[in-house]
């Protein structure tokens, strides 16, 4: 059975979070809000969870999940190496609209999809989030659409998409960025925006030392 609980009521938001916690930690998947979008999300090492969450979306293996996490530290067990601009962005721009694809580390026992050995991860900026992120650990995630919809920049559209495959979703109202994050490739010789979003090419290129143009492949 669905359930919705109204996060801007302290009593609806506590229950909201435990049960969102407890339907993460039974493999079942939930909605909950970030600073960018909605995301529907798992444990990531639960394969039957993020199974389920690309069958909710109608997406394939070959578009693998990215991860929430709930620490800057997170990065740390989940790469092979963590480049120095990663811990750059991270310092500037953690929690918040970036995704950083790196190397993961090999002894990670989960399954995200076809990632061909990376891992894009990402610190939200939003309480709830990260109230659930910090006690289920990190969480594969994606936006809460199904694949080819628009993303869901609230919880009513994230239910009207994904209806009852969702056990909790937690309303927070309407997302702050109402944009998917920038996603930056970090397995690379030189840094690469693959996606762009709220942080630009010149707001990374001035942490990174690097002309925008570089970034986006455009000089």
């Amino acid at each position: 059975m669905t359930e919705v609980f109204d996060c801007a009521d302290a009593e609806q938001r506590e229950a909201g979070i435990a049960a969102a916690i407890d339907a993460v930690r039974g493999g079942r998947l939930v909605v909950l809000p970030t600073d960018t979008v909605y995301g529907i999300g798992a444990d990531a090492f639960n394969d039957a969870g993020v199974t389920a969450l690309l069958g909710a979306k109608n997406r394939g293996r070959d578009m693998p999940v990215g991860v929430l996490v709930g620490s800057w530290t997170s990065i740390d067990g989940l790469a092979l190496v963590v480049p120095d601009t990663a811990r750059e962005l991270i310092r500037a721009f953690w929690p918040g609209a970036i995704s950083l694809i790196v190397t993961q580390a090999p002894s990670l026992q989960w399954d995200l999809g076809d990632a061909r050995g990376t891992v894009m991860v990402r610190m939200p900026l939003h309480p709830v989030a990260l109230e659930v992120l910090k006690a289920v650990g990190p969480m594969a995630v994606s936006s809460a659409n199904v694949s080819g919809g628009p993303p869901a920049i609230d919880a009513a559209e994230a239910q009207r998409q994904l209806g009852e495959s969702v056990a909790v979703y937690l309303d927070a109202g309407l997302a702050e960025q109402q944009a998917a994050s920038t996603i930056v490739d970090l397995t690379g010789t030189a840094p690469r925006i693959v996606r762009s979003g709220p942080v630009s090419a010149e707001q990374i290129g001035a942490v990174l030392g690097l002309d925008p143009a570089e970034l986006t492949g455009t000089s």
